[in-house]
């Protein structure tokens, strides 16, 4: 992707601060740190998000993150250790490239994590029940595309659809 900022990092292009990197994997310190030792890990071949990677690429890209964490949280003498990883805009995606975020926490600082963000959402149990089956019925979908530019989702007929009704929103699957 000759546009992706991350490519480009990869490529050379663009100077990083790598802090570690193999033939698969770079990761490197962020540029806007949200605490000094932020670092990103990106698989080198280009996926907009984790759900375009096949298993076992994700899964070796997932055993550096866990490296990092290790060596971020030891090496900034950090109390805690949040990994963020965000796909597609609607999730907070700012770049078309899959990374993970290994962020080193402190006692002293806050928000801990998404959960003091994030509000909650008051669920029946029937609307438990039909988000169970709901994600259930698509464990089964393996989606190994490649790097190719994805083809607009088709929309569904909207009698197919299910909806959830929440307190102040509603959900579509």
């Amino acid at each position: 992707m000759e546009e992706c900022l991350f490519c480009k990092i990869v490529m050379g292009e663009i100077p990083s601060d790598k802090v570690y990197e193999d033939s698969e994997v770079i990761a490197f310190l962020d540029i806007n740190p949200r605490n000094p030792g932020h670092t990103l890990v990106v698989p080198k071949k280009h996926y907009e998000t984790i759900m375009e990677m096949p298993e076992n690429e994700a899964s070796e890209l997932f055993k550096v993150v866990k490296k990092m964490a290790v060596a971020v949280k030891k090496g900034m003498k950090a109390d805690g250790i949040s990994i963020g990883q965000s796909n597609e805009r609607a999730a907070g995606q700012v770049i078309p490239h899959v990374h993970f975020h290994v962020i080193p926490r402190f006692l002293s600082e806050g928000p801990p994590g998404l959960e003091s963000i994030l509000p909650t959402k008051k669920m029946t149990k029937e609307m438990l029940d039909q988000t169970t089956e709901a994600i259930k019925s698509n464990m089964g979908i393996a989606v190994e595309k490649t790097a190719k530019p994805a083809e607009p989702e088709k929309e569904e007929p909207a009698e197919t659809k299910k909806k959830i009704e929440l307190d102040d929103e509603s959900l579509d699957f």
